[in-house]
């Protein structure tokens, strides 16, 4: 590396560093991926042939982490759609806004737990089912809910909390 690009990246990196950590991180929302994207578009600056080409060293750095950051973006969409396309399809649609900070490890065991509750309402009593579901979706109260499924309050409540124990059993497993 010559001394005068070595001077550049280091006069570049002292300047602005902070603040193009800060630029990036608006558009990742994330300060670690920020840094890391910041740290990246030094290294593609400091790839070019010859320094003398750029008319404005500071601008082209911030283009480069724009472009990066862009991208990040674009494939945590693209991760995204794929992780909907391979869903049950009477699942929700995953949305999560910060969908690239999770780990497809972390998105499995969620789609497992997700699977494993769905497993558990069905096979939990009718009527069971029938309260919980009926409190959790449609956002009825005990007693229009007992009103609907023509049962008594204590009936509503008892159904609702063997179908809350049913599933906290199995997601979280007694240890």
């Amino acid at each position: 590396m010559n001394k005068a690009r070595k001077t550049l990246l280091e006069r570049l990196f002292t300047e602005h560093g902070q603040a193009l950590v800060r630029f990036v991180s608006r558009i990742v929302k994330s300060p670690d991926d920020a840094e890391d994207i910041a740290q990246h578009a030094y290294l593609r600056l400091q790839k070019l042939s010859d320094e003398k080409e750029l008319d404005n060293p500071r601008a082209y750095l911030y283009q480069i982490a724009n472009n990066l950051a862009v991208d990040q973006l674009r494939r945590g969409k693209l991760h995204v759609e794929y992780i909907n396309q391979q869903a049950p399809l009477d699942s929700a649609p995953y949305t999560d806004e910060h969908a690239d900070h999770q780990s497809p490890e972390r998105l499995l065991a969620a789609r497992q737990q997700l699977q494993s509750i769905y497993d558990t309402m069905d096979k939990l009593p009718l009527k069971c089912r029938q309260a919980f579901l009926l409190h959790r979706t449609r956002g009825l109260s005990y007693s229009e809910i007992a009103q609907e499924m023509n049962i008594s309050v204590s009936s509503v409540e008892k159904y609702i909390l063997q179908a809350l124990k049913a599933c906290r059993k199995k997601v979280a497993p007694e240890r």
